[in-house]
Order: C-alpha cells, then structure tokens, then sequence
C-alpha cells in the first residue's frame, strides 16, 4: 500500500522557517546547543518521520546596501549553523531518521561535496540525503568572495556538471571492491577502483575517489527548484522534490508535469518522490487549535516580512513605502527568487504592485496559511492532497520548536497511521528503504544520459 512521506523542515537557527518563531512563548531557546537537536530528532523518529532536512543559506538576510542590523535587532534568521555539523547530534540521538542537509554547487567544489556526503552516509548507516540549491542571494556571493549571484540559468548548468562530477566519484568504487583479506596481503581490489578523469566546462576532477560506497549505494538527491529550469533539472537529477503549492488543482497539476518530464528524462516517474511543504498549526480540538494561530498571528513584525523579501529577491524591499508602486525598472532589477515576484503581479491583478503587495501575497515572514485543525481537519488535508495525488509526502514547516513537531507527532500522526496514510514503523535501516527507492548501481545515472 502506498503510504506518505513525512519529512520535517530545519533551519539551524531555532529549527523553524516561520522567522518569527523564536518569539514565541514556548519556543526553546538553546539552539546553539547540542541537546536541543538531539531532542527534536527524538521527536521526529518517534512519528516514524522519514527525514529531518536542514534548509541553509551562505549569509544573513539584509538590504540592499548592506544594512544587516534589522536580521540581527529582530532575529530574523541571522544565525546560520553549518547544517551537516548540527545533524550530527541528530545522527546519534536516532537510528532510522533520515538525516539531510544542504550545499550549494554554485559556492562548493563537486569532489568536496561528494566527500562529504559520501563520509557522512557511512557514518549514519546509509541515512544520509543531500539537498541541491543553486544559491539565489547576493549576500551570500558577496560572502563566497563573487559580486553579485550568478545569473539564473548559468547556475543550473554549472549544477547538471556539478552533478556528473560528483556521481562519477561516487561511482568509482564497486561495492565489492573493498577485500580486507589479512592473510593474502589485500586490502581492495584495485581493478574495481577507478579514476573519474573529467575535463568540463566548469570543472576538472581527476579522482580516484577517496570514500567508498555506502549501505545505500549513494545519499538520497533532493532538489527543490520551482522554475522551469528548475524543475527540468530535478527531471534530470533529483529522487525527492520538495514543492509548495497554493491549492490542490496546482499541486495536482504540478505533479503530474514533473511526473512526466521525470519519464521525458528517460527516468522512471516511480523514482522521483515529491513532497509538499505545508505548516500545520494542531491540537486536540480545531478550537484549541485556532487559539495557537491566534498567539502565532501576533509574533511576526514589519521588518521579517521586509527583510525576507530583499533576501529572496536581491531588492531594497525597505526602502520603499509599504504603498507605492514600484516602477518597471525595479520589478526588472529584482533577482533571486522570479516565482515570486510573478506571483506577485498575478495575485495583486497589478503591473506594478506596492511591497505591502510583495507581503500580502508571498506572505514571507508571516505565518502565511496554515492549515489549523485538530487531527480530523489536519489528516482530511494531508489525505486529500496525497489521494488525488498532488503529492507523495509531506514537508512539515514548524511554527514554534519543538512544540509543533510534538504536537504534530501527538495529534495527527496516530490518526493517519489509523488511515492506513502513514507507516507504523520503518521499512529499513537506510533512508532509501524507508524512501522506497532502489538501492542505485554504479553507472546507472551515465548510462541513461547516453
């Protein structure tokens, strides 16, 4: 039978992508410490989820200009831990949690990354996904030592090379090549390891590789671009999509085009799981629910929306009153994030929308739009998506921490494990199992690619 996904959403700054959260009245505040990932972790396992995935980006949000100080006055995710070295707490306070964290191939070298994974895979028994970003902001160039970011579709091809480079290391051990016969003075067999000798437009990379494979073969792939180029490259590359969808007719639709140009890519549509990104706000009962909503729409402010918006789209959104229009000129000059400023201009039925049009529509900073219920209305929603389908799984936003994760583990995941929704316990001891995805051989990626 087929069962959802659940996958909780991290960012090493209170765990939370809700900007606000760290405000809230019983939201933890030791995010600095060792325990308070650990304990999360814990959580999720408990609920069976498949994996704990850390956001990441290679800078603090500001404005145009430099001007830093609202992110660090008003805590606006100016903390930024390195994600692979804050799910090791996570690693060892679990056992079956998939563990997944994010680097970005437009600031990292292919053999680096590839290391990196590979090494943190076998130290976790083969529970380990890597998240594939491009990099959209201009703080986090500047902080990479470049200008400006790279333009849009330049950084997809240099990521699809990223990619060839680092699944040829990874493909360079065959799983039996390691011997370890004491006796016979053989470590490896040498035959079954090759080097990668790339020569591209982007990189070179001779190898060998140093890691070996994994009990899983390779780290799971997650890519979560919603641009055409985007999602062409998850087509080509990805095994887990992370979406986000207004409604259910756009989720459905959307599903079913990456679906297909999943199989276009000469991929079976099987191989590729998508999850969608939604925010539960749960209790007991839909009214105690409503009453957290309540504390939660009261904790954003001005600057998290402002702030947010010129880290997504490269843009002074603080510059500008909340009510005047903005021209051509600076809509033209946004970067970063289009999704979103089109989406702008569709929703407000403007062609020169106001910032307080940028807040009311993407809704960045602020809680946006939950889903608010008791277990009944939360499992109604995940159940309706996931039958359609318009989705595979779920990527679980966390309004204050630990406390949503809990109540989420609490309230809503006995009523759909009660659905027969969602797995009572885990298939297997790697991600890819509990994933239900193939253990990959070596070469497959290169021989479908011709």
């Amino acid at each position: 039978m087929r069962r959802m996904i659940l996958v909780g959403f991290l960012q090493a700054q209170n765990c939370s992508n809700f900007a606000a959260s760290w405000r809230h009245p019983e939201s933890r505040t030791d995010f600095t410490a060792p325990e308070f990932y650990a304990h999360i972790g814990r959580v999720l396992e408990e609920g069976k989820f498949h994996l704990a995935f850390f956001d990441d980006r290679l800078g603090m949000p500001e404005y145009s200009g430099g001007d830093f100080s609202d992110a660090v006055r008003y805590g606006i995710r100016c903390i930024k831990m390195d994600p692979i070295a804050t799910l090791m707490p996570i690693a060892m306070a679990t056992s079956r949690l998939g563990l997944g964290a994010t680097m970005s191939t437009t600031y990292y070298e292919p053999f680096h990354v590839a290391r990196m994974f590979a090494t943190l895979d076998l130290m976790t028994h083969g529970r380990t996904a890597w998240n594939i970003v491009t990099s959209l902001n201009d703080t986090e160039a500047r902080n990479m030592g470049r200008d400006a970011v790279t333009e849009h579709d330049l950084r997809y091809d240099r990521a699809d090379e990223f990619m060839e480079v680092v699944l040829g290391h990874w493909d360079t051990w065959d799983d039996d090549a390691i011997i370890m016969d004491k006796a016979a003075n053989s470590f490896a067999d040498p035959e079954k390891v090759r080097r990668l000798e790339h020569e591209g437009e982007f990189f070179a990379s001779r190898g060998p590789f140093t890691v070996p494979r994994s009990a899983q073969g390779h780290p799971v792939l997650i890519q979560a671009g919603q641009s055409g180029r985007g999602q062409r490259f998850a087509s080509e590359w990805a095994e887990l999509v992370f979406a986000a969808y207004p409604n259910l007719e756009i989720g459905k639709a959307s599903y079913a085009k990456l679906k297909a140009l999943t199989a276009t890519a000469g991929r079976d549509p099987e191989s590729l799981r998508i999850a969608s990104f939604f925010a539960p706000v749960v209790a007991a009962t839909k009214d105690e629910a409503e009453d957290k909503r309540a504390v939660l729409e009261n904790l954003p402010v001005e600057e998290d929306s402002l702030m947010l918006l010129s880290e997504a789209l490269n843009f002074d959104f603080g510059g500008k009153p909340l009510d005047t229009p903005l021209s051509d000129e600076e809509l033209d000059s946004m970067s970063g994030m289009h999704t979103f400023r089109d989406r702008v201009i569709q929703g407000s039925g403007k062609s020169n929308p106001s910032v307080r049009d940028f807040i009311e529509v993407t809704q960045r900073g602020r809680l946006g739009h939950p889903v608010v219920g008791g277990p009944k209305e939360v499992a109604d929603y995940m159940e309706e998506f996931f039958t359609t389908p318009a989705c595979d799984g779920f990527v679980i936003g966390a309004s204050y921490v630990p406390g949503s994760y809990e109540d989420f583990v609490r309230f809503v995941v006995p009523e759909l494990q009660r659905r027969g929704l969602h797995q009572k316990d885990y298939n297997g001891a790697t991600l890819r199992e509990n994933l239900g995805l193939a253990r990959p051989p070596t070469g497959a990626w290169k021989a479908r690619m011709g």
